[in-house]
């Protein structure tokens, strides 16, 4: 008989022979930046997450500097909002102005700033609008100087999140172009028209006011479509590629960390942060536990970089010990 118990009765045997590690490094905290001044908004549908002006950002900053997190991950609330999202590209925009003042109080934390026009168009859809049909190319140009725009500030990373064909090497060549050859892309390449994100939509107030985006997010039937998805960004150069969502997508995670050697990033997305959220308070779960172990499947499943609201809380966990 085979004794696969003899390497699990104790807790250093367990962790000697444990084959996957999280660590806080590998981990990316989203942070909401609200335009305004002395902003701290809890988002009611997001227990422990909250949208914060520039200047209250320490509060939040002080923390995520200590704690060993690989990033945080920026998206800018502005109180302007119009059809063509000039809030984005505005180079003294609410983003702009968040991204200088991290890059100046915390010059060692990287800055990843997500691209996208759904929080700074009117219409909350995440390109231009003409009749109701959200157009492609016309939103590229404007996905690309939202990028330049963030790298200028100091953007460590831009993070194109929008899912329009084409939009890495637009953004890829518009960065070129303007001195910014050594700045990342991680890509959104496998994004999902999922029911996950309506937390999300809530803290970012950036629901659509007509439709759903089903005509550019993907499919979650599609899983080959995935991968070609994948298979694109790369060509059009994407440094790192992301699945989002991530629980409910682990087979597409580990199809992709198989079939590509590039970083593999997954999202553990709003509506996944909020039911384990949710069951907690009822105390139907153990969060801690809970946590953890989604977060080890997200790595289990092969990726290298998980975005994920629990970034803090799992970062000090792990520096308690045994999970």
């Amino acid at each position: 008989m085979k004794r696969f118990r003899r390497l699990r009765a104790a807790p250093q045997l367990r962790e000697l022979v444990r084959e996957t590690h999280l660590h806080p490094s590998s981990f990316i905290c989203p942070i909401f930046v609200e335009e305004g001044r002395d902003i701290k908004t809890p988002v009611e549908s997001m227990p422990g997450v909250f949208r914060y002006s520039v200047n209250r950002l320490a509060e939040l900053l002080d923390e995520v500097n200590i704690s060993g997190v690989g990033g945080i991950l920026l998206f800018g609330i502005p109180k302007h909002k119009d059809a063509l999202a000039s809030s984005a590209y505005d180079d003294n925009g609410v983003t702009q102005q968040a991204i200088r003042y991290i890059k100046k109080n915390y010059p060692g934390l990287i800055v990843i700033a997500d691209v996208c026009l759904c929080e700074y168009t009117d219409h909350g859809h995440c390109g231009v609008v003409h009749d109701g049909i959200i157009l492609n190319d016309e939103t590229l140009p404007l996905l690309a100087k939202t990028a330049v725009s963030f790298a200028k500030a100091g953007a460590d990373m831009i993070a194109p999140s929008d899912m329009m064909d084409g939009r890495i090497a637009s953004i890829r060549s518009a960065l070129d172009e303007n001195g910014f050859s050594h700045i990342p892309i991680m890509s959104y390449s496998a994004k999902f028209a999922s029911g996950y994100y309506s937390p999300f939509r809530d803290a970012a107030d950036s629901a659509p006011c007509f439709g759903d985006r089903r005509t550019y997010q993907m499919d979650p039937p599609n899983r080959r479509e995935a991968l070609r998805e994948i298979e694109e960004d790369i060509d059009e150069g994407a440094d790192i590629v992301m699945v989002k969502p991530a629980l409910a997508y682990l087979d597409i995670i580990r199809e992709a960390r198989d079939s590509f050697d590039l970083p593999l990033a997954a999202y553990n997305v709003s509506g996944e942060y909020s039911m384990v959220k949710a069951a907690a308070k009822l105390g139907w779960i153990d969060e801690r536990r809970i946590v953890l172990e989604n977060l080890t499947a997200i790595a289990r499943a092969g990726a290298d970089i998980i975005i994920t609201y629990h970034a803090l809380d799992a970062a000090k966990w792990l520096r308690e010990g045994e999970h």
